[in-house]
């Protein structure tokens, strides 16, 4: 089953659980009632920050709505959720597991000339990542960094929007934690 079908079924599983209409999960969670029903019957493209704030709508975490149900290890999730211009570039969510509150380990390959935009965290949101080859342009509010194979950056992903690209000529993979 792929990551749309997937999230189609535990999205309408978790709504009807929680005895909420589409209509009411619209309105609390920001997200168009046009919109649900294309997630739910599994033909919408949706963003990570569209599935963040459905998830936060129904108390869960963006896990819960992108894993397997059947899945063996609840702490494994192996999901592309996140899709470039180019279809290698993705982000896969790898795990999820509790620590104070709950940490995610992404594994992502960015192609040339591609770029992953993000809006701003929840308060308190960190991000880390380590570029395992080629190299990761970050867009922060405060200036761009750049991380080359075998480097790191560790930031606070709660103040503006931010993002990843690769303006080298080839792939940049690396591995991501989002810590909230």
């Amino acid at each position: 089953m792929g990551t749309l079908e997937q999230v189609a079924r535990n999205l309408k599983r978790f709504r009807t659980q929680a005895g909420m209409g589409q209509q009411a999960l619209a309105e609390r969670s920001g997200v168009s009632r046009r919109m649900l029903v294309g997630i739910e019957s599994g033909e919408a493209n949706v963003s990570l920050n569209t599935l963040d704030r459905l998830a936060e709508a129904l108390g869960l975490k963006l896990k819960d709505l992108v894993q397997d149900d059947l899945a063996q290890d609840s702490g494994r999730i192996e999901a592309v959720v996140w899709q470039g211009e180019q279809p290698e570039s993705q982000g896969t969510l790898l795990a999820s597991y509790p620590a104070k509150s709950e940490v995610e380990l992404w594994r992502w390959c960015l192609m040339p000339g591609d770029r992953y935009n993000a809006a701003p965290d929840p308060a308190g949101w960190r991000e880390m990542f380590y570029v395992i080859e080629g190299a990761v342009v970050l867009e922060l509010i405060g200036g761009e960094h750049t991380v080359r194979t075998g480097d790191f950056h560790v930031f606070s992903s709660d103040v503006g929007p931010y993002a990843y690209r690769n303006d080298g000529q080839t792939p940049a993979r690396f591995v991501r934690n989002v810590l909230y």
